[in-house]
């Protein structure tokens, strides 16, 4: 079993930025995916950002060229900053793990049905 707990959400104007943080219980040994995954009530999940243990990372088109993925695996943390916020960036951001090959598959593109943990949240307002 993994643990995975979020922060740094919270409101912010467009073209502000936020971080946030996914403190994990993942073995920095091991091979995984992390990902985060966004979601807007009454709208499927959307994947944002995965990162294998590889450091191979990929992004949604719609925020790729703002959001930066990364790990920190000395302290076993996982990141997402996010740059020029957007109105239609306002979402629950969960931070997920699952399989080595959940970050090659593309379904996490999808909501991420590969991922096998997830954490509780955090909320981003952008207005």
């Amino acid at each position: 079993h993994v643990q995975l707990v979020e922060s740094g959400g919270g409101s912010v104007q467009t073209g502000g930025s936020l971080r946030l943080s996914c403190a994990t219980s993942l073995n920095s040994d091991s091979r995984y995916c992390l990902g985060w995954i966004r979601q807007v009530p009454g709208k499927e999940r959307e994947g944002v950002a995965v990162i294998s243990s590889d450091g191979i990372t990929y992004y949604a088109n719609s925020v790729k060229g703002r959001f930066t993925i990364s790990q920190d695996k000395v302290n076993s943390t996982l990141s997402l900053q996010m740059n020029s916020l957007k109105p239609e960036d306002a979402a629950m951001y969960s931070c997920a793990a699952g399989p080595f090959y959940a970050c090659y598959s593309n379904s996490w593109r999808h909501g991420g049905s590969d991922f096998d943990f997830w954490g509780q949240g955090t909320q981003v307002t952008v207005s």
